[in-house]
């Protein structure tokens, strides 16, 4: 939940579609299904639930310091709109439901990452949306599907998803500074690094539970 408490949407353009996006592996596809609320499967909820988990207690790339409770995710993850993305051999018939575009595999295999999109703010600023995600900027992406392009595709889906749903400019509030690959990515879909807060993030630095402060970039991009 923003720090503002509960904040209205504003009015989507259109009904998102689910679309395709290539990835580095030729031989797969990553389907992106939109989720209203929590109406996604018991099984991927949970197993969402475990991977943001795993990643605030790896204190790198989310500013919570503690796991959430299963009721304060799903509050906090699937309150508006929630963008999966699944990993869908180029030899399967084009699937309609979550369930078929996994066509019987795991969650753990099949889920290649995904994302959230809701308001950054209230009321009459409730047009700048915002989207939390690993990578410190947007995304959780299962680390064993890391490194095949999964991040990327997102990314551009993030851009042609959020303005169908009526939000005329984005911004990222905290993408730590030592991510430079995900503010490389950022800078490529044409986003503006607007800010920069000295020492914003309290990180993990290595192996032993060492810490360190890291400077966090304010990115930005308009719509229209």
């Amino acid at each position: 939940m923003s720090a503002y408490g509960s904040i209205a949407a504003p009015e989507p353009k259109t009904t998102l579609a689910v679309r395709t996006w290539d990835i580095k592996n030729p031989d797969c596809l990553l389907w992106t299904f939109p989720v209203v609320g929590s109406d996604a499967p018991s099984e991927l909820l949970h197993h969402v639930h475990h991977l943001l988990n795993t990643e605030i207690q790896d204190g790198k790339t989310y500013p919570q310091e503690t796991p959430l409770k299963y009721e304060e995710f799903v509050a906090y993850y699937f309150s508006s709109v929630t963008i999966i993305g699944l990993l869908v051999s180029v030899e399967n018939n084009p699937p309609e439901t979550l369930e078929e575009a996994r066509c019987g595999q795991s969650w753990e295999v099949s889920l290649g990452g995904t994302y959230y999109i809701k308001p950054n703010y209230p009321g009459r600023s409730s047009h700048v949306k915002r989207s939390l995600i690993n990578e410190n900027a947007g995304f959780l992406v299962p680390e064993q599907h890391r490194g095949r392009g999964v991040g990327a595709a997102l990314a551009k889906s993030f851009c042609e998803y959020a303005p169908q749903l009526g939000y005329k400019s984005s911004v990222f509030n905290l993408v730590y500074a030592n991510n430079t690959a995900s503010l490389r990515l950022w800078d490529s879909l044409g986003f503006s690094r607007v800010g920069l807060i000295p020492q914003a993030g309290r990180l993990r630095s290595g192996p032993e539970g060492g810490e360190e402060y890291v400077d966090a970039v304010v990115i930005y991009k308009s719509f229209v």
